[in-house]
C-alpha cells in the first residue's frame, strides 16, 4: 500500500525559497498540511493591504535616529478609494502640499539636500513597520562616514495611503536631488512584509518607471536590511557621480555565491 503522501523527490530546493515548490502530493491531490499553509498565507496577505499605518510609532523610531519627519497624506481619502483608485495614491492631498510648501519657505536658505526619503504605507504597512526603520538604522552610518561624499537629507516624509510615484512630488518640493521611497510591496503568498525601495534623480512629477531604480524584496527572509543599505548607498553615490537613475544606472554590487543546502 503506497504511503499517503508521497514527497517530492527535489524537496532539497526548497531550501532556496519561500515559494510552494516540491510539495509533493496525496493522490491526485496536495497534502492537507500544504493547503493549509497555503491558506493561511493568503490570509497573512490579505491582513498585510489592510493592516493600518502608525506614523507615529515610525516617526518616534526615527528621531531615536536623529531623524526629523514630516506626516503627509496623499488624495486617496481612505484605503477602500487607494485601492480602487491608484491615481490618487500617486499624489499628495492639498493640506500636504501646504506643509511642503510652509517646510520649504522656513528652509530656503539651507543648502540643497541631497536626499530626500519617503516612508510610505504601500500595499503593506506591515513591510514599512517592521523593516524601513532597520534599513534606516544600517544606510545612516555609512552615508555618514562616506570619505567620497558630504551627504544631506530634508526630513523624512511619512506618507499614508502612498504609492511610488508620490515621491517625485515630495522630493521636487523639498528641493532634493535625489527621492528614495520605501514602500510596502505587494504582498506575495510567502511575503507578506516585503519592502521595496525605489530612488530616482531629479525628483518631479512625470517622471517615468524607466527612469528610477528599484531594490526589491527586502525583508529577513529575502534581502536583509544591512545588505540592502550597502546596495542602496553604492547605487546612490553612482547616481550622485553620474547624476543620473534608471536603466542607464545598473546594479553591480556582489551578493556572493549561492549554495546548495545541506541534505
Amino acid at each position: 500500500m503506497s504511503a499517503p503522501v508521497i514527497p517530492a523527490t527535489w524537496a532539497r530546493l526548497q531550501g532556496f525559497t519561500d515559494a510552494r515548490i516540491a510539495l509533493g502530493r496525496a493522490g491526485h491531490s496536495q497534502p492537507t498540511a500544504a493547503h493549509l499553509a497555503f491558506q493561511l498565507a493568503h490570509a497573512q496577505a490579505r491582513d498585510a493591504v489592510h493592516l493600518a499605518f502608525d506614523p507615529g510609532d515610525l516617526a518616534g523610531a526615527l528621531q531615536a535616529l536623529d531623524l526629523t519627519s514630516l506626516h503627509l497624506h496623499s488624495a486617496a481619502p481612505d484605503r477602500a478609494a487607494y485601492l480602487q483608485r491608484p491615481d490618487l495614491g500617486r499624489r499628495l492631498d492639498a493640506a500636504s502640499r501646504e506643509t511642503l510648501q510652509r517646510w520649504h519657505a522656513d528652509h530656503a536658505k539651507i543648502e540643497t539636500p541631497d536626499l530626500a526619503f519617503v516612508i510610505a504605507d504601500g500595499l503593506s504597512a506591515l513591510a514599512v513597520m517592521r523593516h524601513a526603520a532597520p534599513l534606516m538604522a544600517a544606510l545612516l552610518p555609512r552615508l555618514r562616514a562616506d570619505p567620497t561624499h558630504r551627504w544631506t537629507a530634508a526630513p523624512v516624509a511619512l506618507v499614508e495611503q502612498g504609492r511610488v510615484r508620490i515621491g517625485d512630488e515630495i522630493g521636487e518640493a523639498l528641493g532634493a536631488r535625489t527621492v528614495v521611497v520605501l514602500i510596502g510591496e505587494r504582498p506575495g503568498l510567502s511575503s507578506p512584509d516585503s519592502l521595496g525601495v525605489y530612488f530616482t534623480w531629479a525628483p518631479r512629477p512625470g517622471r517615468r518607471d524607466a527612469e528610477r531604480n528599484c531594490i526589491s524584496n527586502v525583508r529577513d527572509a529575502g534581502l536583509p536590511p544591512a545588505r540592502a543599505a550597502a546596495k542602496l548607498h553604492a547605487l546612490l553615490a553612482q547616481a550622485r557621480q553620474r547624476q543620473l537613475t534608471g536603466i542607464g544606472l545598473k546594479d553591480e554590487t556582489d551578493d556572493g555565491p549561492a549554495t546548495l543546502p545541506p541534505g
